[in-house]
């Protein structure tokens, strides 16, 4: 594509306030080391923060029609995240909108809505040592990492993981005690392309790690939309309407921020079908 690539890199910004050993290990944040590492490796990409303490937690609807893919961490404010911004952000990847969602993002409100299950998984924070895994060479999210990626201290994230099946299998972490992760996986939903990559917990440095980095640049490179943006509709089409349907009120109508209204012609052109088909 031959516009810049725009990305917002959103984190939660909890345990850097609250947290001297945090702050210290990531003295701009973790969404600040998560921006520096993808422009370190994507120069040219136009690369803005937003944190959840700033209004509509910095995703406004201006924000998202203007990203082309969202990086989201979260995890000690999970359920703060308001439940409009959350309807929105999903709005905005099924219409096409890329997403990463990292660690213990697993259990974000947008992961969990985007998945319909509870992500839930095992967990050990103990000093262990991940080996990350490829088992899929040849996409390009692996591009220019080593196999496998050596993370001396993280977080220990196993089996089972309450995900649906991926479209594609990445990486799998092997930890100290013996467990396995699917750490890197991808799905598409409606229109947008979905990766989760679990390595990068507050408690270790790993979004200094520059192989961590260079997967989350190929991520976001991955997870760019193909075509402009539209959000799935619903249409009734009548005989030999191939083209052009009349779109109507159904399941993909935003409960919580309706799109602006249609204009008065569409509106009784709907009306008309919605009286013929009763």
């Amino acid at each position: 594509m031959a516009n810049p690539l725009r990305v917002t890199v959103w984190g939660e910004n909890v345990h850097e306030k609250v947290e001297a050993h945090v702050a210290e290990r990531y003295p701009k944040g973790m969404h600040g080391a998560i921006a520096e590492g993808i422009q370190e490796n994507l120069p040219d990409a136009e690369i803005r923060i937003a944190t959840m303490d700033q209004p509509e937690h910095g995703l406004t609807e201006e924000v998202l029609a203007n990203t082309d893919v969202l990086t989201w961490w979260g995890h000690a404010a999970h359920g703060d995240v308001d439940d409009v911004v959350v309807d929105r952000v999903h709005r905005h990847v099924l219409s096409g909108m890329g997403l990463l969602v990292l660690h213990s993002g697993h259990w974000s409100k947008i992961f969990g809505k985007l998945m319909g299950t509870t992500c839930t998984l095992r967990w050990r924070s103990e000093h262990d040592q991940e080996l990350v895994w490829t088992v899929d060479p040849q996409h390009p999210i692996t591009r220019g990492v080593p196999n496998p990626i050596v993370i001396p201290e993280q977080e220990m994230y196993g089996e089972y993981f309450d995900v649906p099946t991926p479209d594609e299998l990445i990486f799998i972490s092997g930890f100290t005690g013996g467990e396995v992760f699917r750490s890197g996986m991808t799905y598409r939903r409606g229109l947008g392309k979905i990766f989760f990559f679990s390595p990068g917990d507050q408690d270790f440095p790993v979004y200094h790690h520059k192989d961590v980095r260079r997967v989350l640049a190929n991520g976001v490179e991955w997870a760019r939309p193909e075509r402009e943006r539209e959000m799935p509709t619903l249409r009734r089409y009548d005989i030999h309407e191939y083209f052009e349907g009349q779109h109507y009120a159904g399941p993909f109508d935003h409960p919580l921020e309706a799109p602006a209204p249609a204009p008065a012609s569409a509106s009784a052109s709907a009306s008309a079908s919605a009286s013929v088909d009763a």
